[in-house]
């Protein structure tokens, strides 16, 4: 049989890994092997299957603490990668038989519900100043019908009569007891006969939920908001899971991101590069007086402090970068062509240092014919 591989080594994760830092890994890698991006390779697959494997199980504070101490020894007791049913030694079925018999009834402990996830596009403005969303998504709910214990009014679930209302079966395989998850009530310990008509026997039902939330300034693609109880409900009396709200910042005409700094590229004209101008400027805020030097080349960049986007905890603020492109006329008339060229009669050396130089260079390099 092949070795199965670490589930910490799957998901690249050191064994005292975070939550956060295990929950990040697993986004990356399941994002990695998914079958759009991956075009439904088989092996991509396989390693798809085996990434939520290790994550089913180390997402669990439970899970990961017994996966822990007995690693994969109790898949090859028939128990679930996550180690939901349990592994049990002959010393502790010997325990029992000397000192009263089989432990009672095992109470289905209390599991928080699943988390969601949200996508929500926002403009780059919202991403500088923050803003107010409303959100609505589909979520379960305890049905109000039967208070979610799934049984139809006037009637209450039954114990399990498989496992005796454990939720668990015990199977001996040699010298050890094998404790199994109860196929029939699938742990419960209870089987309803009559079921809710509203939820069908589950105990929850689909509903829409309308929800208002503050993105705060600075955030950027891939930053991600936690609404804490806003996810699916628990089991057994458990709290609710969390809802995830990843962000993705829209492309901008005007402006290009670039960390907390914003660049915009302005035109310039031949004169107004030339001679130097003050010129108008858009900024995330409304617009901005800039002063042009006379000399000014295409590409130059200027900067505007304090007009770019802030840091998402709020440490800094960033500038705006302004680009210029000096543009070339187009289309001249016969008088404009003229009065170019009585400029370039006009012009020296010094007037086009940039090419001066470039010459000198030619020289030195090839030598003057």
């Amino acid at each position: 049989m092949a070795r199965q591989q670490d589930y910490y080594e799957v998901l690249g994760v050191s064994r005292n890994a975070t939550e956060d830092e295990i929950r990040r890994a697993y986004l990356k890698l399941a994002h990695k092997y998914h079958p759009d991006k991956t075009g439904g390779d088989k092996a991509a697959e396989d390693k798809l299957k085996e990434i939520n494997a290790a994550y089913d199980t180390l997402k669990n504070a439970e899970k990961r603490a017994k996966y822990d101490q007995f690693g994969h020894m109790g898949e090859q007791f028939g128990g679930d990668p996550g180690f939901g049913g349990g592994f049990e030694s002959p010393f502790e079925d010997l325990f029992d038989t000397l000192f009263g018999g089989r432990r009672g009834a095992r109470q289905r402990r209390a599991a928080p519900g699943n988390d969601l996830e949200y996508r929500l596009s926002i403009t780059l403005r919202e991403a500088a100043f923050g803003a107010h969303k409303t959100l609505s998504f589909d979520r379960m709910e305890v049905c109000g019908e039967c208070h979610g214990n799934g049984a139809a009014p006037g009637t209450r679930p039954e114990p399990c009569s498989a496992c005796g209302g454990s939720g668990q079966v015990r199977r001996v395989q040699g010298f050890f007891s094998v404790s199994q998850t109860c196929s029939r009530c699938r742990g419960t310990g209870q089987v309803v006969t009559r079921p809710c008509a509203s939820c069908g026997g589950s105990g929850h039902v689909r509903s829409r939920r309308e929800l208002s939330v503050d993105i705060p300034p600075g955030v950027d693609s891939g930053s991600r908001v936690r609404l804490s109880g806003e996810g699916e409900p628990g089991v057994g009396g458990g709290p609710r899971g969390d809802l995830y709200i990843h962000i993705t910042v829209e492309p901008d005409e005007i402006f290009l991101r670039d960390g907390t700094h914003v660049i915009c590229e302005v035109p310039l004209s031949f004169t107004q590069a030339a001679l130097g101008a003050e010129i108008r400027v858009p900024t995330l805020k409304g617009e901005a007086n800039l002063k042009i030097p006379g000399g000014t080349q295409s590409g130059q960049v200027f900067r505007l402090r304090g007009q770019g986007l802030p840091d998402v905890r709020g440490y800094r603020q960033g500038d705006e970068l302004v680009k210029v492109q000096v543009e070339t006329p187009t289309k001249l008339s016969r008088e404009q062509k003229d009065l170019l060229k009585q400029f370039d009669e006009l012009s020296n050396a010094k007037t086009y240092p940039l090419h001066r130089r470039f010459m000198d260079t030619l020289k030195r390099s090839f030598g003057s014919e």
